[in-house]
């Protein structure tokens, strides 16, 4: 890749050791590179499901909200009920629009009482959280710090970081972080990630240590085999993730995306987007996105790159992502299709590049993540 193209594109301190370690593509997230394509999807999926992957996933830009009111304010942002989450924690959020559309999907880290993290998927957080601060009237400041994280996902990721931070980091629970060092490198470390399997995250707090962090965890890893990879669209889709941007976006609310279990609408806290939640709720919703099984030969890696029609009888809908899963061996992926035609068991036909092919809703997730429900 040229440095003379994208200029305007950030990279992450990681950028360069991911380009030695010999990526093929970049796509572009949160106006950042993403790294991707190191080896085909599926030698990559089976380095993530039976050992251990290393992550550049600096395009998770984080929004810092402190000050005596951060925890109200990040209150107001959110339909999930998080005043009950104690520093040392996360919880996966939505943020919503006036109008319930879904802003954002982040990680919230509470890292003390009065300073949290979100820790952010495609879109621009930072902006929407800076322009409600000035009309919120609470005491915050809101910016984004120098952090840049990785993952180490895989049933082998714990045996890396107990290497790198010994057996009681090693040992967090799911969706809980610690504030450490690793020598002289400020990190925060947590027990989350994108995959469905069991990993880490390390959020750098200086970007001068990049090129060195990265090269620690490889060290770490060399006794279990460790790959450098993407995020696997494999796993998160059998594990049913919902990607920001392609699955997700502001125009379509939690009712519409599945999301209910993170509305909190019966308490009487206030957040943006309540009364338009309340009303949706009442009087329901026209759409769903659903799970699907295609039938017939396996998709070849990389087929779905536009929307594709889902018909019963006439268009009811279209795909947001298909894909092949190895484990499964069938045809995997998401619809947004009519609600009359959400539910289980319900056959449908979706025109692809192939042909037309069968298919029907099925129960998501298709491979439940490993990982407890305090998340």
């Amino acid at each position: 890749m040229s440095d003379t193209l994208n200029y305007w594109t950030r990279r992450s301190p990681f950028f360069e050791c991911a380009r030695r370690a010999g990526n093929k593509g970049w796509s572009v997230a949160n106006h950042m590179f993403q790294p991707h394509s190191y080896h085909d999807p599926v030698t990559e999926y089976w380095h993530l499901v039976n050992g251990v992957t290393l992550w550049d996933v600096g395009t998770e830009r984080q929004v810092e909200i402190y000050g005596p009111d951060a925890a109200a304010f990040v209150d107001l942002l959110t339909p999930r009920n998080v005043t009950n989450v104690e520093p040392g924690k996360c919880r996966y959020l939505i943020i919503t629009s006036e109008e319930g559309g879904i802003v954002n999907d982040p990680v919230m880290l509470r890292l003390t009482a009065d300073r949290y993290w979100l820790s952010c998927s495609d879109s621009d957080l930072l902006l929407w959280a800076k322009g409600i601060a000035v009309f919120a009237g609470m005491n915050v400041q809101i910016q984004e710090p120098d952090v840049s994280p990785v993952q180490i996902q895989g049933p082998k990721s714990r045996a890396v970081v107990e290497s790198l931070f010994g057996e009681d980091i090693a040992s967090l629970a799911y969706y809980s972080l610690v504030e450490t060092c690793l020598d002289h490198i400020p990190v925060v470390v947590t027990r989350t990630g994108w995959s469905g399997e069991f990993g880490y995250e390390v959020f750098l707090r200086d970007s001068r240590y990049g090129e060195e962090l990265w090269n620690r965890i490889l060290e770490a890893g060399k006794p279990q085999d460790i790959a450098v990879t993407g995020p696997s669209d494999i796993r998160r889709v059998e594990a049913g993730i919902l990607g920001y941007g392609c699955d997700i976006s502001l125009d379509i609310n939690p009712f519409e995306a599945g999301m209910e279990r993170l509305l909190d609408l019966d308490s009487e806290r206030e957040f943006i987007g309540k009364e338009s939640l309340l009303r949706i709720r009442e009087t329901g919703i026209k759409r769903r996105i659903v799970g699907v099984e295609l039938h017939g030969e396996p998709l070849p890696q990389g087929t779905f790159n536009r929307r594709w029609p889902v018909i019963a009888d006439e268009r009811i809908g279209e795909m947001l992502v298909a894909l092949y899963s190895p484990r499964l061996a069938m045809n995997i992926g998401y619809a947004m299709v009519a609600s009359e035609h959400s539910n289980l068991d319900t056959s449908m036909n979706v025109e692809t590049p192939l042909g037309t092919l069968a298919a029907k809703v099925v129960e998501m997730p298709f491979v439940k993540p490993v990982k407890s429900q305090d998340c």
